[in-house]
């Protein structure tokens, strides 16, 4: 049953003429990952190198293509964690950095340390000697148009927030049953400057547990931290839960507790996985035994051979 990995795109409403792009994204960046862990590829090399795919692709609002807070900047969270030592490392409300993932990462095997912020983060970026990139570059016209309309008087914020293209992540467990998860995110559109969200909050953005299993969720931050969302999947699991009960267990207390909707990915040490959310699309993809999984609706799961492109 091993290897195994699982990627999402976000929760959300994706308007038409953006579905086909972002379902061909998740697909493309489990073919980008896979074949590394089937060859003795680590899962902590595989999530990372996952998601950023997924920040490189415009489509998602992650990275490149990120939403924009109320200032019109980019500010980004992540968070990696490695199931093997319970080590994590995240940033939160970084700019200028085209894959804080990476950085996360950074955090996570050069410091003491599980989360770095605003500048302080930006100075250990720079001391890792990552590259800083225009903030421009982040931007795309999609993002700014988008968040032009929720400045007007009369916007909509619920309806302005149906378009976006959210958070990405991933679990994974390689072939020697280590487990890991990282997740991503540009945040909340026209969100107020230095909010963060549950992406960079352990136990909330993600957890991994070689014991139990790896969860990287997306949907509404401040309702996935006040049910620490991928922990509390993680203690359904650990109560005899398999991974599709736990979390719809939990998906339906966010939803009846908080009122939040939202998505996951979830996978156990012996390669059962499960992709659950209770908005009405969420893009996934996941790659097991030479076959790729995809789908974008609720009870969708289409299944080809991960080598046939189309």
């Amino acid at each position: 049953m091993l290897p195994v990995l699982v990627v999402h795109g976000g929760v959300g409403i994706i308007p038409k003429e953006r579905v086909q792009l972002s379902c061909a994204g998740v697909q493309a960046a489990v073919r980008g990952v896979y074949s590394k862990l089937q060859g003795q590829g680590s899962a902590m090399d595989a999530v990372v190198e996952a998601v950023t795919l997924l920040w490189n692709d415009p489509h998602f609002s992650a990275g490149l293509g990120s939403v924009l807070n109320a200032m019109g900047e980019v500010e980004m969270d992540a968070i990696v964690m490695d199931g093997r030592y319970l080590a994590s490392g995240a940033v939160s409300a970084v700019r200028k950095v085209a894959n804080p993932v990476q950085l996360a990462r950074l955090v996570m095997d050069k410091t003491s340390h599980l989360c770095l912020t605003g500048e302080g983060a930006s100075q250990f970026a720079r001391s890792m000697g990552v590259p800083e990139v225009p903030e421009e570059s982040l931007i795309t016209e999609y993002a700014r148009m988008r968040w032009k309309k929720n400045l007007a008087a009369d916007a909509n914020p619920v309806e302005c927030q149906m378009g976006k293209m959210g958070t990405v992540g991933a679990v994974a467990v390689d072939a020697e049953g280590n487990i890991a998860c990282a997740t991503s995110t540009g945040g909340l559109l026209n969100k107020m400057e230095g909010r963060v969200g549950d992406t960079a909050c352990i136990g909330c953005g993600g957890y991994a547990d070689n014991r139990v299993g790896a969860v990287s969720p997306t949907g509404e931050g401040e309702a996935i931290m006040k049910v620490t969302l991928a922990r509390l999947i993680l203690f359904h699991m650990e109560q005899g839960r398999s991974v599709e009960a736990a979390a719809d267990e939990a998906l339906a207390y966010m939803k009846d507790r908080v009122g939040g909707l939202g998505g996951v990915v979830v996978v156990d040490p012996q390669g059962e996985w499960s992709v659950r959310f209770s908005s009405l699309q969420m893009a996934w993809a996941a790659a097991q035994q030479q076959t790729l999984h995809y789908g974008l609706y609720t009870g969708e799961h289409f299944t080809k051979n991960i080598d046939n492109p189309y």
